[in-house]
């Protein structure tokens, strides 16, 4: 079977932990664990978020007095994917030795004239308090909005158009490589209509909607959304919150989402399992295998009544 995972920024750093290098080494042999379960068997690729390292090198960047202006979004994006490529390939390494596994460095394209640029709906980085944050916006002319534990920085969140490395991809997966690729949703860029030649953008990609589009385009089987909770909610967080086990495209898309978490995360299910027939699953880094075979997890799965 081939197994396209989508492994959220949470699972790499839990929700109030620092962001320091020795936190997420921990939390990376957590998940060489859960994918080694699934890629003794399978071929897998394993794409990751990247936000609170993202939103750290942002800072770091918009602080550092070296520089006459801070290092644009796309290229804080590459640097991301290799440092979390790197760990997640030694970890890997170490747990399924002889294995061939590679980290790719890899490019979304994205519409020049997408909506999303002049609404900015993506949280990147840590959460501040509310007169920390203002700082930072009048400081380096950032956007941010209140998230559910504290506020924390807005950016254009386009969505994915194709991804340039998908072929590359192919090869390696059909040689029989574990594939690390399109950290934090892809390096954002932008072709050129008459050239095909590529610009930097300044934007985060959802990584959700580009594990679907790539799952769709690699013709795999079972797309798997990997976060910190054991399984969807409807009304996620209220009086009427409800586990979610089984569902349809369409069912995830008339339920209650939180339309910057958990919102993406069902679409990017739903997307892949109309187009293709496959299935998909959402829930615990933990629960990776037991998902995989239906014992955990919502599990997505085409409406068959919707057929012909």
């Amino acid at each position: 079977m081939r197994i396209v995972v989508a492994l959220g920024g949470n699972a790499l750093l839990r929700r109030g932990e620092r962001p320091d290098v020795e936190v997420q080494i921990a939390n990376i042999d957590r998940v060489a664990t859960s994918i080694a379960a699934l890629a003794i068997d399978h071929e897998v690729v394993l794409t990751h978020g990247n936000g609170p390292r993202m939103g750290l090198l942002a800072v770091e960047s918009a602080c550092d007095p070296a520089l006459s202006a801070p290092c644009p979004l796309d290229l804080l994006g590459a640097r991301t994917q290799g440092v979390i490529g790197s760990l997640l390939l030694r970890a890997l390494y170490d747990t399924l030795p002889g294995h061939r596994i590679a980290a790719l460095v890899t490019h979304t394209v994205v519409r020049a004239d997408d909506p999303a640029f002049q609404r900015p709906t993506k949280f990147v980085g840590q959460v501040y308090p509310q007169d920390v944050a203002g700082r930072l916006a009048r400081d380096h002319g950032w956007r941010v909005a209140e998230d559910t534990t504290g506020w924390r920085r807005l950016v254009p969140s386009p969505s994915p158009e194709w991804i340039v490395e998908t072929g590359t991809i192919h090869e390696l997966l059909t040689g029989g490589t574990l594939v690390i690729c399109a950290g934090g949703g892809g390096i954002p860029v932008i072709a050129d209509a008459d050239t095909g030649s590529l610009t930097g953008a300044e934007a985060v990609v959802d990584k959700d909607l580009t594990a679907a589009l790539l799952a769709e385009d690699l013709k795999a089987d079972f797309l798997l959304v990997l976060t910190d909770v054991p399984n969807v909610y409807d009304h996620y967080g209220t009086p009427r919150q409800e586990p979610i086990h089984d569902a349809t495209p369409a069912t995830l898309r008339h339920g209650h989402f939180d339309a910057t978490s958990m919102g993406p995360k069902t679409e990017a299910a739903a997307r892949f399992v109309e187009r293709t027939g496959g299935l998909a699953a959402i829930g615990c880094l933990d629960a990776a295998y037991e998902m995989l075979h239906g014992r955990a997890g919502t599990l997505v799965r085409p409406d068959l009544s919707a057929v012909g």
